[in-house]
């Protein structure tokens, strides 16, 4: 049996208390990267407590990257209540990965936690041939890993940050993708996490953005590849999410005003995120590949 649910409805995170409504963002904090749930104050809405399954996904194979925590944990949540056993790779938060695992299990879906690297190209083949091996076969790959730290200018960026962040976010990609397509048949599905920063830039974030914007364009051109194969290739772009990535790469202030160029004044829970993912993941959006969806709080309006 699982954890028992709160039924708010499909997808829809826990309702914010008045006090985190009248400051709107999370207010003044922060981590050590790559940061931690347990230090997040408020706590990260996975959909622990109120996504509901309906089987879009029975026997579905997935495999994440990033699983551990933020919109990758509340994909791997929604993903097994909807039918699918799931792998989740991270890097070393083991107290986050752990938790993940223990809601897919309750759940009664098969759950497997890789840690490890992929900057390694020899990890990222490790990492999908372990999650084929021990899963039975891939049907989905969700790219999600991704990391990034704020300069003030171009001249901030060190040649170190910038080959991290590009071997984290494209080039990690690429590999896993790579690896992946060895096992995925028609039917499967690829998806990846793009970012509004890709939409409109980011005067801070300009490596980071040059990232998803190669994931963006990245999306499109593999899913003209890979319709011949009937495999279908999408891209969910959030705004600002209320992830361990947050208060670890950001200075208290950043954190404490995080979120507020948003229509709602506040960022986006992980969960309000993972319903778009089982939307391309399933059956629902079988007409759609090379789209890029968008899920900003209105950030790209204003």
């Amino acid at each position: 049996m699982g954890r028992a649910t709160k039924d708010r409805g499909l997808g829809q995170p826990a309702d914010p208390t008045q006090e985190e409504r009248a400051k709107g963002g999370p207010g003044a904090q922060q981590q050590e990267w790559p940061g931690t749930e347990g230090e997040m104050h408020p706590k990260a809405d996975h959909g622990e407590e109120s996504y509901r399954g309906s089987g879009r996904l029975e026997g579905r194979r997935a495999l994440i990257t990033g699983g551990d925590s933020g919109i990758g944990k509340a994909v791997a949540i929604a993903f097994a209540r909807e039918g699918a056993d799931v792998a989740i790779s991270y890097l070393s938060e083991s107290d986050d990965a752990a938790d993940t695992v223990r809601w897919i299990e309750d759940a009664d879906r098969r759950a497997l936690a890789l840690s490890g690297d992929l900057i390694d190209p020899a990890h990222c083949r490790s990492v999908v041939d372990r999650a084929a091996t021990e899963l039975g076969g891939l049907d989905l790959l969700v790219n999600n890993l991704a990391a990034h730290w704020e300069q003030e200018g171009l001249e901030d960026v060190t040649d170190e940050q910038l080959e991290r962040t590009f071997q984290t976010n494209i080039l990690a990609t690429f590999r896993v993708t790579r690896s992946a397509l060895e096992h995925l048949e028609r039917g499967s599905v690829i998806i990846n996490t793009g970012s509004v920063v890709a939409l409109r830039g980011s005067p801070t974030l300009i490596d980071y953005s040059a990232t998803k914007g190669a994931i963006h364009v990245f999306t499109k051109s593999l899913a003209t590849n890979l319709s011949p194969r009937g495999i279908r290739v999408n891209c969910v772009a959030p705004g600002p999410v209320w992830t361990p990535l947050i208060p670890s790469t950001k200075d208290e202030e950043e954190v404490a005003e995080f979120g507020a160029d948003t229509a709602w004044k506040r960022p986006a829970q992980p969960a309000e995120l993972a319903p778009a993912f089982v939307f391309f993941a399933s059956a629902d959006s079988r007409f759609c590949t090379g789209e890029i969806l968008a899920v900003t709080g209105g950030s790209t309006t204003r």
